[in-house]
């Protein structure tokens, strides 16, 4: 499948902005299951620097300064990619069990195998605790396939929990999420992630879009699609597995990856530092993701 994505961040202030610098996440990464196909972004006022490098998880992040005095600032990100399903869609009985996989985990040295520990560790914003673990449990038996298991536990963060924007913000902690059992998709993603950490399974934060489609005979409204969030589960010798559950799927062809990290502070869209602008800056945001 190919997309064309626009996304389009607006901030503006109520006292005027000195100069300002920023770091972006907006260019889709290039995956075993995505090609980038081209990219551009764009700002507004235009930056007196900018400069973009591959970040320590492969993403790509866009630097710019502006030194322009400003009270609104624009920033575009466009893209045209090409995305496939993931290859275990329909496999999830054949893999490794949950036991093997620890064990492989454990004792394996090759280089993949020992890069996806490292997202066994607590990170910024995905602390492992107890009542986390707890709750993941029931989904879990030794010898059943991981996958499997991690398919049943998107499952159920689907069924108990429900999307409600203004129950969290970014900084609401896991265990609050828990017991609200409330949250948007950054919170089911961090959730998930935490139970699969504290159950001993590597597990990544992914950030990008879902094209979301208009109910039957209704036209797409322009900017009407979303950021996303959803992540993905190491398995030794299989790979990488994504699975969404805000949607109570696997991450498929309408999932766009722009970027990956350990959780969602790693791979933030956009942020920055400013000199200036007043309180509380009106902030729109606008993404389309368009099918070619």
């Amino acid at each position: 499948m190919k997309y064309r994505i626009q996304h389009v961040t607006e901030y503006q202030y109520a006292d005027r902005v000195s100069h300002c610098y920023n770091l972006a996440h907006m260019v889709p990464r290039n995956t075993l299951r995505q090609r980038c196909l081209s990219t551009q972004i764009s700002v507004s006022p235009e930056p007196a620097h900018e400069h973009r490098r591959e970040d320590y998880f492969g993403n790509q992040a866009y630097h710019f300064e502006v030194q322009r005095p400003h009270q609104k600032l624009s920033i575009c990100s466009s893209a045209q990619v090409e995305t496939s399903a993931q290859p275990f869609a329909d496999n999830l009985d054949f893999g490794w069990s949950c036991s093997e996989v620890r064990r492989k985990l454990e004792q394996s040295r090759d280089h993949e195998c020992l890069l996806a520990r490292e997202f066994l560790l607590d990170s910024p914003m995905v602390k492992t605790v107890a009542e986390l673990k707890k709750y993941a449990e029931p989904s879990f038996a030794d010898d059943k396939p991981l996958l499997v298991c991690v398919r049943d536990l998107t499952k159920r963060i689907f069924n108990d929990f429900s999307y409600c924007p203004e129950a969290t913000t970014i900084a609401t902690p896991l265990e609050e999420v828990l017991k609200n059992k409330k949250g948007v998709c950054q919170d089911f993603a961090h959730l998930q992630i935490a139970c699969l950490r504290a159950l001993g399974f590597p597990a990544k934060y992914i950030s990008g879009y879902i094209e979301t489609l208009p109910p039957p005979g209704q036209e797409k409204l322009v900017g009407s699609d979303a950021s996303h969030a959803w992540l993905s589960v190491y398995s030794p010798g299989e790979g990488w597995v994504e699975f969404d559950p805000t949607n109570d799927s696997l991450a498929g062809e309408q999932h766009i990856i722009t970027a990956w990290g350990r959780d969602y502070f790693d791979v933030t869209p956009l942020r920055g530092v400013i000199y200036g602008g007043g309180d509380n800056p009106a902030l729109s945001v606008s993404v389309d993701v368009a099918r070619l």
